[in-house]
């Protein structure tokens, strides 16, 4: 199904004096997506969302949103709305009265904005809940409000700055979930900025990832995961052991690559050209790491290891494995069942992995 473009930011670069928070980023956003812009604190993903709200104009490029170029046209002027991390709720005013504060220009009866309020409320789960005061919401209560002041205006993109950033763990996890069924709901396009991967991964379409001003990659999450393009975008989606090989054959899409205390194994070559003798980094995810007592079955590469630490979260155990001649550990992650076999710290184990688990990573 062909998507109409939400959002065209074109060439688009930002400077406070002489420092460049936004490098010529390129990126178009589908109506009736989520997407989320994700990268460590200062990377420039909050200055690019609010070049999109108005907040900010760009030092060079275009924004268009709906077709229309954004240039001059005031944040108040602008089909988006915005939800700050502060949720920034009027306390003077019930629940009902903060939504309908952005109707104000709108041109409809009150009885009408009342409706309107209504409808929103019970799209946010927070039905019959319009009398109440703002000093007596909950942190999840006040992000729904936030919400449904921002989604009454029916805006073309929503915007969303680390807005569960103030929640604590369970409550955010739910409200993921609920800000996802939401987003499908109204079928209007939401743009996310968050620091955390989790996040991100657990509610976009598509992701961006930023580093240092510049868009590294934009990719589904599944896409980002299992296929990053660089060792950077690789170590910021989840954890990622990383080993130095050198190319022994390079076919185009498999690479041959020999690595240090490992040997020889095939990797999806992922984008990488160089030839035989070139030095190449290779990416593994933990839970694609093999552990056993015997030398495991169907690994492509093994050999003996020491379990030096371990950590338990639950549903998964992570072991960090000392292999002789490497420096940084190997780290294994089992996910943790009634069958599974159990290491301590000080066991021998044998550790290994396919290649076809493996991913190349270019320089770039």
């Amino acid at each position: 199904m062909d998507h109409k473009i939400a959002v065209n930011i074109a060439n688009v670069s930002k400077s406070f004096g002489s420092f460049r928070a936004v490098r010529n980023v390129n990126l178009q956003l589908k109506e009736g997506e989520f997407f989320s812009l994700l990268g460590p604190s200062g990377c420039g993903k909050s200055t690019l969302l609010r070049m999109i709200a108005g907040f900010e104009e760009p030092s060079e490029g275009t924004i268009s949103i709906g077709g229309l170029p954004m240039a001059g046209i005031d944040a108040n002027h602008r089909p988006t709305n915005m939800v700050f991390q502060s949720y920034a709720i009027f306390p003077h005013l019930n629940v009902e009265e903060n939504i309908i504060f952005g109707l104000a220009r709108s041109g409809l009866s009150r009885s009408e904005k009342r409706a309107r309020a209504e409808d929103m409320l019970a799209k946010v789960g927070l039905e019959g809940l319009g009398r109440r005061s703002a000093h007596e919401l909950s942190g999840g209560q006040r992000q729904r409000v936030a919400l449904a002041r921002a989604l009454v205006l029916e805006p073309k993109v929503l915007l969303l700055d680390e807005p569960m950033s103030a929640l604590d763990k369970k409550l955010r996890e739910q409200m993921q979930m609920e800000l996802r069924a939401l987003q499908r709901s109204v079928g209007i396009t939401f743009l996310m900025v968050t620091h955390d991967q989790h996040e991100a991964m657990t509610i976009s379409d598509r992701c961006g990832v930023m580093f240092e001003g510049k868009l590294a990659q934009v990719a589904t999450p599944h896409e980002l995961y299992q296929k990053p393009n660089t060792k950077q975008v690789a170590d910021f989606i989840g954890g990622m052991n990383f080993f130095d090989g050198s190319i022994k054959a390079n076919g185009g899409t498999r690479l041959e690559v020999e690595l240090p205390r490992f040997g020889q194994l095939s990797v999806d070559a992922h984008g990488v050209s160089d030839g035989i003798g070139a030095a190449v980094t290779i990416g593994l995810r933990p839970e694609r790491v093999h552990i056993g007592s015997e030398r495991p079955e169907g690994a492509d590469v093994a050999v003996p290891a020491r379990v030096i630490d371990r950590a338990f979260y639950g549903e998964t155990i992570h072991y960090y494995l000392e292999l002789e001649g490497r420096t940084d550990p190997l780290i294994a992650s089992v996910t943790n069942f009634e069958r599974a076999d159990h290491f301590e710290i000080g066991d021998a184990v044998w550790s290994g992995f396919r290649g076809g688990a493996a991913v190349a990573l270019p320089k770039k």
